[in-house]
């Protein structure tokens, strides 16, 4: 424990003008920190060093992204290239369905019977080439759980 040394000087604060000052390596130091801290400058040091460690550590362990990587296309056009992709599977298959259904019914004359069933088989295609899109359903079949 640091014991004040008391200095006389002129007109301070106590009666006989003396006045408390901390040794050295004090707390009470003008501009000092105290013992064990360092100046400020040091401390602004570390702190930079210790960020740069960090951000490359950081970048140690994240995965490099290519440009040219699909992957490092933003998510939101991604997303809505995936939904694209799906809405346009679904319309194909209503549109097809639908075409073979006027077909059958041009050749057969069974107008509008072969249009409403193709369109209706056209709307269960369409559904099922989203599904498997969308990976929710195998080429073969429906997918078995991953438990199993």
């Amino acid at each position: 424990m640091l014991r004040p040394t008391l200095k006389r000087a002129a007109g301070c604060g106590r009666p006989g003008g003396e006045v408390a000052v901390a040794g050295p390596k004090g707390p009470g130091e003008t501009g000092g920190s105290g013992p064990g801290i360092p100046p400020a400058e040091q401390r602004g040091d570390d702190l930079d060093k210790r960020r740069r460690d960090l951000e490359a550590a950081i970048a140690a362990r994240r995965p490099e992204k290519k440009p040219d990587d699909p992957a490092s296309r933003s998510d939101s056009m991604a997303g809505m290239g995936y939904a694209l992709r799906l809405s346009s599977e679904f319309i194909a298959g209503v549109v097809v369905g639908a075409a073979i259904g006027w077909f059958v019914d041009r050749m057969a004359g069974t107008s509008p019977w072969g249009l409403i069933v193709f369109l209706f088989l056209g709307f269960g295609a369409g559904v099922l080439n989203v599904l498997r899109s969308a990976g929710l359903v195998a080429d073969q079949g429906v997918k078995p759980p991953k438990g199993e």
